[in-house]
């Protein structure tokens, strides 16, 4: 498994990819232009459908059930594109969440 760095851990010699015959090698600093670009990243563990009055009811301590079972994958989404799917885990005293799956979709030309 690949280790697991931060943006700021790159350094800008660090090459990216293997480069594909012909191609010029990227490197971490070729993307500083987008470092600075905010994305808005959601981890969705279940969804669950209610009136507004039993919406009202909800108080601390109340149990909210979700459509999914205990250790089901979760839905990463940036920019409310699915993007992975992963698991929560205990990270010291917070939550955080592990990806497990990169969703791939097909490119739109867009």
């Amino acid at each position: 498994m690949a280790e697991d760095l931060a943006l700021e851990e790159f350094q800008p010699g660090t090459a990216l990819a293997a480069p594909e015959d012909g191609a010029l090698e990227k490197t971490a600093h070729d993307l500083a232009t987008v470092f600075d670009v905010p994305v808005n990243i959601s981890a969705v563990l279940g969804k669950a459908h209610m009136t507004v009055a039993q919406l009202l009811k909800l108080d601390s301590g109340s149990v909210l059930e979700l459509d999914r079972k205990v250790g089901e994958a979760i839905d990463i989404f940036v920019n409310n594109r699915l993007v992975a799917r992963g698991e929560v885990v205990l990270v010291e005293d917070r939550l955080g969440v592990t990806m497990t799956e990169i969703i791939k979709t097909e490119d739109t030309g867009a």
